[in-house]
Order: structure tokens, then C-alpha cells, then sequence
């Protein structure tokens, strides 16, 4: 059921990670720590990817075979302690697909996020009525509740913009996202105004990659990039798609999207031309 998920979190993730690390500096297998401990290799797998939190117990008994002295014991146990507590999707957990609800979790901790999308404009900057007009649009059609739901989680994810260190947000778009009239020319003109006050922000940077611009690497699809504050916890890309969203770990791949990243920041029109654009479109509208 949607409320027992193990939906992931960075302090999870980081917990994850660790666990894996001292396993492998204990120079053991999976299989020769359940062996040791009972604890089902499945279960340590699911643990060591993130894909369940251990309980203390569990936790208490691999860190005293591998030996685990009282720093990284503390370490690992306050992590145990914060994975437990619930992450900002919590209350979206039951409309909102795992992947998404723990993207929700670590882009309120993130320090940043490279956003590129392809036809809509970027979830942190919609209104409230272009968002229900693009949700409204999903196959096969939602109930209203859930449209309720999932349209208050993509608001509340704003405040990341907009707290004590807001997240830096990075975007290019295509031009399509501007130039599609979603909603009605009313609700569309009030969301590239939208647009236009959040490029005011000086954690926000928008460019749009116009139509002129030929053919370029984001063609295949949306995608963000999100770096953390602390080095325990590396980067990851998180690329939305019609078959489902996936999260990709991984030096190569993070470095693949940020190589793509920069080549359509380097192809979109500057910021201050974006805005013309966007400006122009609004005003078409009007």
C-alpha cells in the first residue's frame, strides 16, 4: 500500500551508502554477513540500495560485525534516526508515484538543480492554474482528489525558491513551453507573467532554447540535475518520460546530463533575450 512505502530521502540514501562502504571495507559478501547475522540477503541488498530502512536492530548488528567503532556507530545510528522521519512528500505520498515523491524529498534539500523541459513549463514555476490545466491532461484521467493532491505538492515544492537558502534553480526550455497555450489564453498569459516575476529572483536563472536553434541534446527529453550542500551526498539526475520517472545515480551518467546541460545553456538565447521572448509571448496573448 502507498502509506508502508519506503519512499527514499537523502538521509536514507547517505545511510544507504555507508552501510554499503563498511561492508565492503569489512571485506565480507552479502551472503557471508546474513550467514553471520540472520539477516536476509534480500533485506541487505534492499538496505544497501536505499530500498528499505533497516530497523535498529538490524542496524546494531551489522555495525558490530564489521566492527564499527563509536564515531561511525553515532554516525550511522543519527542517520537511522532522521531517515525514520518523514521527508516533504509525505503528505503526497498516496497520489504521487515513489520516484516523484522521493524527488520531492531531495529537492527540498538540494543547494541546486539544472532543469531542462521540453514542452511545459518547470513544475517550482507554474501557477495553481496552469498546473491543474496540465495535470487535467493525464492518461488515463485522474480523480479529483488525486488532481487536488498532486497539484498542492507541485506548489508547496515552490518554497524551495523562496526559504532561508533558497534552492538555485537553473532552467532552459524549449520555446514550445511558452508558445503552447495551456489553459486558455488567460491562464497561460498569467503564467508566463509568473514566469517573468520569478526571473527576478536572484537564485533563478531561465533561458529558452528558441525554435531557430535546430536540433540540440535535450530533444530526447526533460531532465534535472540536483547537487547537494553536504559531499556525503552526490549528485543525481532525475528524467521524467511517459514510460515513468527514474532517478540515475552514477558518475558517468550525472556526467553525461551535465555535459548536455551545458551545451543548451550554451545553445538557449541569453537570460535577458529569454525574457524578451517571454515577454512577447505574454503579450500575444493579451
Amino acid at each position: 500500500m502507498a502509506g508502508k512505502r519506503t519512499v527514499l530521502t537523502v538521509r536514507l540514501r547517505r545511510l544507504a551508502a555507508m552501510l554499503h562502504e563498511m561492508r565492503e571495507t569489512a571485506q565480507l559478501s552479502k551472503e557471508e554477513v546474513s550467514a553471520k547475522t540472520g539477516i536476509n540477503v534480500t533485506t541487505l541488498y534492499r538496505i544497501e540500495t536505499a530500498q528499505a530502512r533497516p530497523q535498529r536492530r538490524t542496524l546494531m548488528a551489522m555495525l558490530d560485525l564489521y566492527g564499527i567503532g563509536n564515531t561511525q556507530r553515532e554516525d550511522a545510528l543519527a542517520l537511522l534516526a532522521d531517515a525514520l522521519k518523514p521527508g516533504m512528500a509525505r503528505a503526497y505520498e498516496g497520489s504521487v508515484t515513489e520516484v516523484y515523491a522521493a524527488y520531492i524529498n531531495f529537492e527540498a534539500e538540494a543547494r541546486s538543480a539544472r532543469h531542462y523541459q521540453t514542452s511545459t513549463i518547470p513544475g517550482l514555476l507554474q501557477t495553481y492554474e496552469y498546473t491543474t490545466a496540465v495535470i487535467s491532461t493525464s492518461m488515463p484521467a485522474l480523480e479529483a482528489s488525486v488532481m487536488e493532491s498532486r497539484a498542492k505538492a507541485r506548489m508547496d515544492r515552490a518554497a524551495n525558491l523562496s526559504k532561508e537558502k533558497p534552492l538555485e534553480l537553473w532552467v532552459v526550455m524549449d520555446e514550445a513551453a511558452i508558445r503552447r497555450t495551456v489553459g486558455g489564453p488567460s491562464v497561460m498569459r498569467g503564467q508566463l507573467e509568473r514566469l517573468l516575476k520569478e526571473t527576478e529572483r536572484k537564485n533563478v536563472i531561465v533561458q529558452i532554447m528558441p525554435f531557430d536553434a535546430g536540433a540540440h541534446p535535450g530533444m530526447s527529453g526533460p531532465f534535472t540535475l540536483l547537487d547537494f550542500p553536504d559531499p556525503a551526498d552526490p549528485e543525481l539526475v532525475y528524467v521524467e518520460g511517459i514510460a515513468g520517472d527514474e532517478l540515475i545515480e552514477g558518475r558517468a551518467e550525472i556526467r553525461r546530463f551535465g555535459v548536455i546541460f551545458d551545451q543548451l545553456r550554451a545553445m538557449a538565447l541569453s537570460p535577458r533575450d529569454s525574457a524578451a521572448m517571454i515577454y512577447d509571448a505574454a503579450g500575444r496573448l493579451g
